[in-house]
């Protein structure tokens, strides 16, 4: 089956919404600006206890604060991961459709059980350690004046 997705991926269209700000916060919060912007907050607060009194609500504004962020993060990063592995299915896949000789049964395994999933990672690692195994009796059988066993 042959079918060609230039209309969605040419398209023109934008994003989501929500998309495009968890692209953005994304971008800007895995910034090492951010970071500083971050920590240079925390110092600020953490300066200012003794102004306060060390009180509940001098607690309560960080508590709050990082539990908020904390909480809408993981939606925005979630998302972002969620774009770019399968963006990055989608390329891999093309490659084995593309690659001559490539088993096309495996174009999808994401989205298989884990316990299939295992069962075929368990071949996949019978297979290298065979590969290796052959490997090594090669290397360690003599060979002669020309470099053939």
């Amino acid at each position: 089956m042959n079918r060609s997705h230039e209309h969605i991926i040419h398209r023109g269209n934008r994003a989501s919404l929500f998309t495009r700000l968890a692209q953005s916060v994304s971008r800007w919060t895995g910034k090492p600006v951010t970071f500083f912007a971050a920590v240079s907050l925390i110092v600020v607060w953490a300066v200012s206890g003794p102004i306060f009194g060390f009180n509940d609500t001098w607690q309560l504004v960080i508590n709050t604060s990082t539990t908020i962020i904390t909480f809408l993060m993981v939606f925005i990063i979630q998302n972002s991961q969620n774009r770019d592995t399968a963006a990055m299915q989608i390329k891999l896949d093309e490659l084995i459709v593309r690659l001559e000789g490539a088993r096309e049964e495996l174009l999808d395994l994401e989205e298989l059980d884990e316990g299939d999933l295992s069962q075929i990672r368990d071949d996949f690692t019978a297979r290298a350690n065979k590969a290796r195994q052959k490997d090594r009796s090669a290397a360690s059988q003599p060979q002669d004046a020309t470099g053939a066993p």
